[in-house]
């Protein structure tokens, strides 16, 4: 008689999982129905709409739906790559107009108001700061997909967030993409964001928050390629009034310029190249970058002074100091050709003397060096004793001058009455 084989039983506990153990399902377009549902129920009012927001923040899990949360605020539903808002059930609302694209195409007041909601969303969130700045990196490559109204809007919301600390100009940067360059859309939204910026906070904050960020170093990449020369770049700053920052540019650029012309200068004189040669070679970086002889002068003092090694006792220093600029008098006349360069290489003297302990006593030695070798002529010397000087050791080295002064004055005064006596 046969025996049926018994069937196999799995052994071990079973475990039941609990309901709020499972993983709820991620489900951006259930939260965006959620949010149009509230922004409807609302209605335009802003503060109504703040009002919804910051009751639903726990329901609908901001912290997980925050890209979809800012997708809906800025362009009224999620947004698809390339920036097309997702239209996923035909005849089923999908966008709300009221976010940051809708509303008058040309109101400041309409984008102040949508930024007092995410300013007050993002205080009661924290969260959501990080959360936004990572949202406009996104959303800046997808402004191609946008209108013109919108791009206009969120550029102007973008210099009002950034002015305001809301998130970090080096977002501008997501805009340094192929497509846009080329289309001129990167620098068109960037002009945007300028000439906003400086209406709203002066052109000193722009160009801080430019030197900060570093973005004054990457600005000729916002360029089409076709069309990044000096000229252009000029002309189209002009054109939007933006000439502070061309001044910034400018004067960055000259920066560069000179501590590359330091660098060269310091290499000249350590291998004792004569002063004639240096003058030239100097003369050259003069020419090529168009700089001013004030803006030079002061660089060959620092140069000149920086390639020594100074003797430590006070009294044998200004023997020291006397005989090293006497051999590079030349160079000093050859770019103070004029008083505005005499008046800034003097007052670049005084400074150095006064952070440099052991020079306390030099000064008026070297101001009568300078003034032997036609370097410094009293009008300027006299305009520094008056009102040109700076403030650094000002009583110490005012006191050591007035001899010299007076004997300047009435020198003049002797020279005056010898012409009126012909």
């Amino acid at each position: 008689m046969s025996q049926k084989t018994e069937k196999p039983t799995l052994s071990g506990q079973r475990i039941k999982t609990r309901k709020r153990d499972e993983k709820e399902k991620f489900d951006p377009i259930g939260f965006r129905d959620s949010v149009l549902a509230g922004f409807a129920e609302a209605g335009d009012d802003l503060e109504s709409i703040y009002k919804f927001l910051d009751l639903a923040g726990s329901k609908l899990d901001y912290r997980r739906y925050g890209e979809s949360l800012f997708d809906i605020l800025i362009a009224g539903g999620l947004l698809a790559p390339g920036g097309s808002v997702l239209q996923d059930t035909p005849g089923k609302l999908c966008r709300t107009e009221s976010c940051l694209f809708g509303g008058p195409p040309d109101s400041m007041e309409h984008l102040k108001g949508w930024e007092n909601v995410f300013t007050k969303l993002m205080r009661r969130y924290k969260y959501l700061e990080k959360m936004l700045e990572e949202e406009m990196k996104k959303v800046l490559m997808y402004i191609k997909g946008f209108s013109d109204t919108e791009r206009v809007k969120l550029a102007r919301m973008t210099a009002i967030w950034i002015s305001n600390n809301s998130i970090p100009p080096g977002v501008l940067n997501s805009l340094i993409n192929e497509h846009l360059v080329k289309d001129g859309l990167a620098l068109d939204f960037l002009l945007i964001v300028f000439v906003t910026w400086k209406q709203e906070k002066g052109a000193s904050s722009l160009t801080t928050a430019l030197r900060k960020s570093g973005i004054d170093s990457s600005l000729p990449e916002f360029f089409p390629p076709n069309k990044r020369s000096e000229e252009h770049f000029k002309l189209v700053f002009e054109e939007r009034g933006l000439t502070e920052v061309l001044r910034y540019q400018k004067a960055q650029a000259n920066q560069g310029v000179k501590k590359d012309m330091q660098r060269q200068l310091e290499e000249d004189i350590s291998e004792n190249k004569p002063v004639k040669d240096i003058i030239a070679s100097v003369k050259d970086s003069v020419a090529k970058f168009s700089l001013q002889d004030h803006e030079i002068v002061t660089t060959i003092w620092n140069t000149v002074m920086s390639v020594v090694e100074w003797n430590k006792k006070e009294e044998l220093v200004a023997e020291q100091a006397l005989k090293h600029l006497r051999l590079y008098a030349p160079l000093f006349s050859a770019f103070t050709q004029t008083s505005r360069a005499e008046l800034a290489l003097l007052v670049r003297i005084q400074e150095f003397c006064y952070e440099n302990m052991n020079f306390m006593k030099v000064f008026q030695k070297v101001v009568l060096l300078f003034y032997k070798c036609e370097i410094l002529s009293e009008d300027v010397i006299l305009k520094w004793y008056k009102e040109g000087h700076s403030v650094k050791g000002k009583s110490v080295f005012l006191e050591q001058m007035s001899k010299f002064v007076e004997w300047l004055n009435n020198a003049e005064e002797e020279s005056e009455s010898g012409g009126d006596e012909d």
